[in-house]
């Protein structure tokens, strides 16, 4: 005969649904954003454009008003893209954010990412940059495009991971989805 009165058992229940729900606490595996590295050959044609310019100085001197408008458009262009966009990885959601002026943040749960794949140019390869794009069931974001990755091969990875480890925690299989 147990000595455990239903207030215990009641307890006990509950300490042991407390600890369980501390074990699927939300924790942060990956932040990033637009990597400087993706625009490598942008920086790289820009130079080339300069060298012509300042080759066709000679022959119209003007053409040299165009260097610093060139350097500063892409500076510009530079600035816009690493701040505006930000990304996280969460055990439960990937989290979006764009904008500078006007902030957007925008939620997708990770068992609702049906697919990740990510792509790379030669260049790219090289520098260990890419384009990763999510495919959901996300209502506002079916596909997600995330242009300039560091280590995008991990990054993919870490996400596809998480995805499938959601789902087998929650019972989902993939394959029927």
């Amino acid at each position: 005969m147990s000595t455990d009165t239903p207030k215990d058992r009641f307890k006990a229940a509950a300490e042991s649904r407390q600890a369980d729900s501390e074990k699927d606490d939300e924790q942060d595996l990956w932040t990033g954003g637009y990597s400087g590295k993706a625009m490598y050959g942008t920086w790289l044609i820009g130079g080339l454009v300069t060298i012509g310019l300042v080759a066709g100085m000679f022959a119209f001197p003007p053409v040299g008003l165009g260097i610093p408008v060139l350097w500063i458009f892409m500076g510009v262009a530079f600035a816009y893209k690493k701040l505006s966009v930000n990304y996280a990885l969460t055990t439960q959601r990937f989290i979006h954010k764009s904008g500078i002026l006007k902030r957007v943040t925008d939620r997708i749960e990770v068992i609702d990412i049906d697919d990740v794949t990510y792509e790379q140019g030669l260049v790219q390869r090289m520098l260990g940059v890419g384009t990763i794009r999510i495919n959901s069931s996300d209502r506002t974001h079916p596909e997600l495009v995330l242009s300039g990755i560091d280590g995008v091969a991990n990054v993919a990875n870490t996400i596809d991971d998480v995805r499938r480890k959601e789902r087998r925690k929650r019972g989902l299989h993939i394959e029927s989805i």
